[in-house]
């Protein structure tokens, strides 16, 4: 079983920037897929950033060139800096983990379905 627990968000004024980690116990990070995405009230999760056991990033066209999604296996640890915030990236950020072989039949890695793992979230409000 994987325990994962969101940390870093907050209020920022549009153009600000935060970083959130996500931080896994009771299993190895290096051998999970990883993924951030988020939930606005009313909206369907989306898939934000991921990243694959060889540390390869694939971001939602919405957040490339502003968001940056990292992983510390040694420390179990998952991050996604956020610059350049805007009043659209407010919402709930859930980081998510997945074993590899959930995504083998071609899954993409922003799609919620494949991941078995989830954290409880971390708000993110971005006011204009």
């Amino acid at each position: 079983q994987v325990q994962l627990v969101e940390s870093g968000g907050g209020s920022v004024p549009s153009g600000g920037s935060l970083k959130l980690s996500c931080t896994g116990s009771q299993y190895k990070y290096d051998t999970l897929i990883l993924g951030w995405f988020r939930q606005s009230p009313g909206a369907e999760r989306e898939g934000v950033a991921a990243i694959d056991l060889k540390g390869a990033a694939t971001y939602a066209d919405s957040v490339k060139g502003r968001f940056t999604i990292s992983r510390d296996n040694a420390k179990n640890t998952l991050y996604l800096q956020m610059d350049s915030l805007g009043p659209e990236d407010t919402g709930m950020y859930f980081c998510a983990a997945s074993v590899y072989v959930r995504f083998r039949h071609g899954a993409s890695y922003l799609d919620s379905a494949p991941y078995t793992y989830w954290g409880q979230g971390t708000q993110v409000t971005v006011s204009s």
